[in-house]
């Protein structure tokens, strides 16, 4: 299943199975954010513009960055979210948010938890007591802690957003207008019964569409050096040039694009099992199903996150 491009940086798979093995046991019940994070993170810097972000989260194949002045303090936070609601906006400094979730490494994963619900953004921007940028937070860097803990409340507790399935004829113009209206990333898509056929995210509407790569790269300032660049980096930000009709998304069912045959999650089922799936599978959300097997709603990995803030444990 193509998924929502989970994380901003890229870190070592590994990372988490290395603490946990020299942690004494009950002592991820006491797990602080610097065992979670993803270390040493890219940022941009002011001065700078929309291009230059769009540059990292490209050759980077990232969804945002922090961002630092030029004494390397933090200022702000920038991701492609952002740059959609603000196509307009061209400088750096005025389209990022100075409002920055921020943790320390020394707090708990309860308290990083908290604070990205409490901001409801997918990032937080783990910082020293000078502001220094040490490390970044996604939803997906809780997933293991979720699992590690067998957080047992049913994952219908946690269903946070509205579900608005897509019939599979849709035309991907439409869904992707239906995106923009709802803020919502993912779909799930339903036959003329209403039966669940599967599922389509932003980046798997463009994998059919009209694109100029030459046009994109010179936009983008990235050369001819594929190396500098990659297709799923691009699949990142070309939401940005279907809005500046730099892009054709052609008028075709969304069936054609979609991801068939999805995973889902039983609605009593424990949450660490939903988590367990997205992480198995590095996927960003699932379709939720009843006793009758019908599609009742979609759960996100940011609504996993809220399992930590209080949770029943086996």
């Amino acid at each position: 299943m193509s998924t929502i491009p989970h994380t901003w940086q890229s870190k070592h798979s590994n990372k988490f199975m290395y603490v946990k093995f020299f942690r004494k046991v009950g002592d991820v019940m006491k797990m602080k954010v610097s065992e979670i994070m993803t270390p040493n993170p890219i940022c941009a810097k002011v001065p700078g513009t929309k291009r230059d972000v769009l540059r990292l989260l490209v050759k980077h194949n990232i969804t945002g960055v922090p961002v630092v002045n030029e004494e390397g303090y933090l200022v702000g936070i920038v991701s492609r979210r952002d740059i959609f609601e603000h196509p307009e906006e061209e400088q750096l400094a005025l389209l990022m948010r100075k409002d920055v979730p921020v943790v320390n490494v020394e707090d708990s994963v309860e308290d990083a938890a908290r604070i990205m619900k409490r901001y409801g953004r997918r990032h937080l921007v783990v910082v020293d007591e000078n502001k220094k940028v040490l490390g970044v937070i996604t939803p997906q860097d809780f997933l293991d802690v979720i699992i590690e803990r067998k957080i047992s409340e049913p994952v219908e507790n946690f269903i946070t957003k509205p579900c608005f399935p897509l019939h599979m004829c849709t035309p991907l113009p439409v869904v992707f207008r239906a995106m923009s209206l709802t803020l919502l990333s993912a779909f799930p898509v339903v036959d003329d019964d209403g039966k669940l056929v599967g599922i389509v995210t932003d980046r798997d509407l463009f994998e059919k569409a009209t694109v100029d790569m030459n046009v994109a790269i010179s936009e983008l300032g990235l050369g001819d050096d594929e190396d500098s660049w990659n297709w799923e980096g691009l699949r990142n930000v070309m939401k940005l040039f279907y809005m500046e009709e730099k892009v054709n998304l052609p008028k075709i069912p969304v069936e054609e694009v979609m991801i068939r045959d999805p995973i889902t999650i039983f609605s009593k089922s424990p949450i660490w099992e939903a988590a367990k799936i997205m992480k198995k599978n590095n996927f960003s959300q699932l379709p939720v199903r009843n006793t009758h097997d019908e599609l009742i709603a979609m759960i996100f990995d940011s609504d996993l996150v809220l399992s930590l803030t209080g949770a029943e444990y086996e």
